[in-house]
């Protein structure tokens, strides 16, 4: 560890690394993340790259962080908490609506899924894709778009994940779900607590199970 011009603690990769070990003990599994893949992954995808350079040293605390246009990234815990629930293995294939930072993404595909995400913002969208791309995960998708329209020319999906909060479940979401997918998408109203839910598709309809209690920046609907 270095100092900078400003005083500011520079850290370097086995520092970052240390946090990753540490996030990955105290945050996750001492909280009840048992997946050892998603654990893994935790442990070896770079969050502090997906945030601004000026807060990178915070990047793995338990907290979420801002990435700019009042967006964030979520808590590590909720991110582990998410893609454990979805139980992802290698080849799903995965609708994300919410790109953000693009870590989430970021997580999904280092655990082999084929990932498609969706960002309202331009400026997010062309950022993330560029993250992404540097470290590799160049085969997740990301599109500039609405996510309340999902992406039907990529549909049916194994699971989606939604990292913003509608008042209610769109509709077309679950309609480019398999039969037997599972969706996780926190839901309520904006400044409220919401309820982050899983969903399950059936052939008979759709089952509903309420996890946690949340907080999640809302899910704008914007006509393309």
């Amino acid at each position: 560890m270095s100092l900078t011009l400003q005083g500011l603690p520079t850290l370097n990769a086995q520092d970052y690394a240390r946090l990753r070990n540490e996030m990955v003990e105290k945050q996750l599994k001492d909280r009840g993340i048992k997946s050892k893949t998603v654990l893994e992954a935790m442990r070896n995808v770079p969050r502090h790259l997906f945030v601004p350079p000026d807060i990178q040293n915070d990047a793995y605390l338990d907290s979420p962080l801002p990435i700019g246009l009042e967006q964030t990234i979520s808590q590590p815990y909720m991110v582990a908490f998410m893609t454990e629930q979805l139980k992802p293995v290698g080849g799903m294939k995965i609708l994300e609506i919410g790109t953000g930072s693009g870590y989430q993404a970021a997580i999904l595909a280092y655990l082999g899924c084929e990932v498609y995400t969706i960002e309202l913002l331009d400026e997010l969208a062309e950022r993330s894709e560029k993250i992404l791309s540097a470290l590799n995960f160049s085969k997740v998708k990301v599109k500039c778009g609405n996510g309340y329209a999902g992406w039907p020319d990529e549909a049916p999906f194994d699971a989606i994940i939604v990292t913003a909060a509608p008042e209610k479940i769109p509709e077309a979401l679950l309609e480019q779900l398999k039969d037997g997918g599972k969706m996780i998408i926190p839901v309520g109203p904006v400044h409220s607590i919401q309820s982050l839910k899983l969903i399950t598709k059936k052939k008979g309809g759709i089952t509903e199970e309420n996890l946690l209690p949340v907080r999640f920046v809302p899910m704008v609907d914007r006509i393309p």
